[in-house]
């Protein structure tokens, strides 16, 4: 394996020394020149790739996916950015799935290589790196394969394995919600999942919290945290951990664990925190989210700044499955607080809120949603004002991610 991708990643960095682009790079005219990337699925016909398309502002302007920007190989992409690069990273469905990676010159995307890697469910930044992981849900199959990409010379530093039901410790599989440095380790949050017999995220353990430590970059399990006043933190392929200015760990629960397709959580969605410096939960702090929020659970989170998230929502009525909810609000983890932003789009307008979005940290986050009509906007929401202000307008799909690259 090891020999296989170093060879698949040489052979693609040789390439594109000659070839700067693919033939799906040269068509259509320039999409605006800027820093900030957005990731957009053309709603033409389905099953199609995302485009990237490039922008020198969020608050102004519009773009379009006619004619413009670069199409991605493969119907399934996620992305990541990391040491002012931009990773695109084809989702395989259990085969191999090509990883490209970008930079911008002059507010321009250049490809600077295309590999193949395994297929991977949990990815982030780490040191110079990005730490992908490829995760089983079959307990006939113990082992989570790791790969660590150096995102200096895009090329593969290590890779080994990791032992999820030894890290479960209680007969079911640890399935990472996502990765998270922290300091000089790896923290892992996880489901707890039987990963058997047609059911294999379901669970016998609902209200639980878990968060595997690793060293880096051994990946040697240093320890598992554990608290029993919450489920699960994060969802699949959702990051549930967040590090303030502090080096405080805030981790969020959406409580839907389940079994035989039953949400069986008992416990409300939630957050706790694990104090900079500290190796477990702070047993005096606990935050109660639908306590505060009409019952709403959140689904997922962006942090902007000084204790403040801007948090994506569904009710009581909604709760479960795997769709990013549609309600916006705002959580403050210091004060414990909560507000509902105003200047969203009517909810029967809404055809999706994206999950990867972009914030300087600056109290502010940019929120791609997309409109039943077609048409796509960012939106501006400040976290001080809990208000939402409409910004650029994107024509021919719905937004997937939005980012920026230095």
């Amino acid at each position: 394996m090891k020999n296989t991708i170093k060879s698949a990643i040489a052979i693609a960095l040789l390439a594109t020394m000659t070839i700067s682009c693919s033939d799906k790079d040269t068509q259509g005219i320039e999409s605006p020149k800027g820093n900030y990337v957005l990731t957009v699925s053309p709603v033409a016909s389905t099953g199609v790739a995302d485009y990237l398309l490039t922008a020198p502002d969020l608050e102004s302007g519009m773009v379009t996916t006619a004619g413009q920007g670069i199409e991605q190989d493969g119907t399934y992409r996620y992305y990541v950015t990391h040491n002012n690069k931009f990773f695109s990273m084809l989702y395989g469905q259990g085969n191999p799935g090509a990883v490209t990676a970008y930079n911008i010159v002059d507010g321009k995307l250049t490809r600077l290589s295309n590999f193949v890697t395994e297929t991977v469910q949990a990815f982030a930044p780490v040191n110079e790196d990005i730490l992908m992981l490829k995760i089983p849900r079959d307990m006939t199959n113990p082992l989570a394969n790791y790969y660590r990409l150096n995102t200096n010379n895009l090329l593969l530093a290590g890779e080994g394995t990791l032992d999820v039901q030894k890290v479960a410790g209680n007969g079911e599989s640890a399935f990472f919600t996502w990765i998270k440095q922290v300091g000089n380790k790896v923290y892992a949050p996880y489901m707890s999942v039987q990963a058997c017999c047609n059911a294999a995220f379901d669970t016998a353990y609902p209200d639980s919290a878990y968060v595997a430590v690793y060293s880096y970059p051994e990946m040697k399990l240093d320890k598992v945290i554990k608290d029993d006043r919450m489920s699960y933190i994060g969802r699949y392929f959702r990051d549930g951990l967040a590090l303030d200015e502090q080096g405080d760990v805030y981790a969020f629960s959406s409580a839907v664990a389940t079994k035989g397709g039953t949400i069986t959580s008992k416990k409300p969605s939630a957050i706790l925190r694990i104090k900079s410096g500290a190796s477990e939960f702070d047993k005096e702090y606990y935050f109660d989210i639908e306590a505060v929020s009409a019952g709403k659970n959140i689904t997922n989170w962006t942090y902007v700044g000084q204790g403040k998230f801007v948090v994506q929502m569904t009710t009581k009525a909604e709760k479960g499955g795997y769709n990013d909810g549609k309600h916006i609000g705002i959580v403050d983890v210091y004060n414990k607080s909560f507000k509902d932003v105003t200047g969203m789009p009517d909810l029967d307008k809404i055809k999706a809120v994206t999950y990867n979005n972009y914030s300087a940290k600056d109290g502010n986050a940019y929120i791609g949603v997309a409109l039943t009509d077609a048409v796509s906007y960012i939106y501006k929401v400040n976290a001080n004002s809990a208000a939402a202000t409409q910004g650029l307008r994107v024509e021919g799909g719905s937004i997937t991610a939005v980012t920026r690259v230095q």
